[in-house]
């Protein structure tokens, strides 16, 4: 999709330049008039195809109008890396992990101590006389 069509549909005149604030508010505009979860049955077809334009538009408008914008370009990024560079990527793996096994194994730790002192404990309070019991 060319930069003038998208903008058309998504309401600027073809040769302005709007901001990426404009394009989202363009476009979340148009998505709430165009959803095809609002149409009968038997106009959805027509309004999915437009609600596909629209955000076909939208990407177009975000990339600059530099042309198509594919999604296979986006998912590839997502793919190698794991996780969109967007949301801090794969970069703080084992900074994250380290905690988690920290309290683990001072969890385990604490939980056997606390055991070990509870049956001392309960065995000065009640001692045994069978000498096959602990």
């Amino acid at each position: 999709m060319q930069g003038d069509e998208a903008r058309l549909l998504l309401g600027f005149p073809p040769s302005s330049r709007p901001t990426p604030e404009q394009v989202k508010a363009a476009y979340k505009r148009k998505v709430w008039e165009s959803h095809p979860d609002l149409f009968p049955a038997h106009k959805k077809p027509h309004a999915e195809s437009n609600f596909k334009l629209i955000s076909e538009a939208y990407n177009c408008l975000l990339s600059g109008g530099r042309g198509e914008v594919s999604a296979s370009a986006t998912y590839a990024r997502v793919v190698k890396t794991g996780v969109p560079r967007a949301h801090g990527g794969r970069r703080n793996n084992r900074l994250i992990q380290v905690p988690f096994l920290f309290l683990i194994a001072g969890t385990v730790a604490l939980g056997g101590l606390n055991a070990a002192r509870a049956y001392r404990k309960q065995k000065e309070a009640y001692p045994s006389h069978n000498p096959f019991l602990p």
